[in-house]
């Protein structure tokens, strides 16, 4: 019998599996679990958006589109990030829609990147971005944050971890799994080690609608804004998580001219078109989901306090989020390791939660909880939760004996 296992490319067995979906296989098995642990809104598609993708069926729009996306969403989404931004883009040369921010992040790299070339990421961060670049041939070196420090990534973080064969930074605030919002200021000191050192960016920013409190005072922070860094970053965004459209997969990449012509040879190659309906779904949240995406946004707000000030309560100490929907609570308290506390609490309160080293060495003692879920689901599962740390800290001295 052929080993098959043998055949398969050392780029992918070198990838472990996504930390994030085991716990959920296993919570699909059983009944009454809260999952705090999909990125996922939990509102439906606002109307306009469905309705903008009937119309487009129903009047035989079925085919592909062009490769780089239907021209009115180029246009909206060239105009949204110059509206909210004052960043300019081509919406015909610069603005290439994909199928979903993942893919567009696939595309960068795989455009940017060659065998050798190392790019840096900060950590904990969402699962897919090391194994994305490793995809693509490089080599990653991945940049520690603290709690200590809110998690937030310094310039000093950064220029620290350098080398001849550093190509590119890839940042992303809001950021999933911490919730840490970089401000302003932070981002020009990176910039001006990015422009020292000769690098390329790319920004992941699927989340800069979903910010609150200080930071949503004093505005979200787009990359390309910084003037310094508008021709040396590639900019990703989309519509899953703001506009509530995560099955639709429809994203965006915005970049130079000579960035968006290797992409888009990529996206032609690979995918096409992105999804038909779903480009003009995403047309109409644009053109009418704003005060749609405020509220959402006033909703998770409202979940975020109640679940941070839920864990806090109980003793489980958890530094202010300011963008996405996830918090990051500190479990070290109750003896376990991450692993050991979300498989414990699935089993014993039936509870799903992420551990924090799926996202990175760093969120080790952390587990992720995504607030992107109801009021009353939010509450029991803090009840839950305090119910077991509570047991867990009481048993925590036998356990070290």
């Amino acid at each position: 019998m052929v080993n098959l296992s043998d055949r398969l490319s050392d780029r992918v067995k070198i990838v472990p599996p996504s930390g994030i979906r085991r716990f959920f296989e296993i919570a699909a098995t059983m009944k009454d679990v809260i999952t705090l642990g999909i990125g996922e809104p939990d509102f439906v598609s606002p109307e306009p958006i469905m309705k903008g993708a009937r119309e487009s069926m129903s009047k035989g729009l079925t085919g592909y589109t062009s490769n780089s996306g239907i021209a009115p969403l180029c246009d909206a989404i060239a105009e949204e990030i110059q509206r909210l931004y004052g960043v300019t883009y081509d919406p015909v040369n610069e603005v290439l829609v994909t199928v979903g921010a993942s893919e567009a992040i696939q595309l960068a790299m795989l455009a940017l990147l060659n065998p050798g070339d190392e790019i840096l990421i900060p950590e904990p961060c969402f699962v897919s971005y090391g194994p994305t670049a490793i995809f693509a041939g490089a080599t990653v070196k991945y940049v520690p944050t603290s709690v200590e420090n809110d998690f937030q990534v310094t310039a000093a973080d950064i220029e620290a971890r350098i080398t001849p064969k550093t190509k590119m930074l890839f940042l992303a605030y809001p950021s999933n799994p911490t919730g840490a919002v970089l401000r302003r200021e932070t981002l020009e000191e990176i910039a001006e080690v990015v422009v020292r050192h000769d690098l390329l960016v790319l920004s992941d920013e699927i989340y800069d609608r979903l910010i609150y409190g200080s930071a949503y005072s004093s505005g979200h922070t787009c990359l390309p804004s910084i003037e310094s860094l508008r021709d040396r970053t590639v900019l990703i965004g989309g519509f899953s998580k703001a506009y509530a459209m995560t099955g639709w997969r429809v994203g965006y990449a915005c970049a130079p001219k000579p960035i968006y012509d290797a992409m888009y040879k990529l996206h032609q190659y690979i995918i096409m078109s992105a999804p038909t309906a779903s480009q003009w779904g995403a047309l109409a949240g644009l053109r009418e989901c704003q005060p749609d995406v405020e509220r959402m946004r006033l909703a998770y707000d409202a979940r975020r306090r109640t679940i941070v000030d839920g864990f806090r309560n109980a003793g489980l100490p958890t530094f202010e989020p300011e963008g996405a929907f996830y918090c990051f609570p500190d479990i070290r308290s109750t003896g376990l390791t991450s692993e050991e506390f979300a498989q414990k609490l699935l089993q014993e309160q039936e509870v799903a939660v992420v551990p924090g080293d799926a996202f990175g060495p760093s969120g080790a003692g952390f587990v992720r909880c995504s607030y992107a879920n109801s009021m009353e689901n939010i509450q029991e599962a803090v009840r839950r939760i305090t119910v077991f740390a509570e047991k867990c800290r009481e048993s925590a001295p036998a356990l070290r004996s």
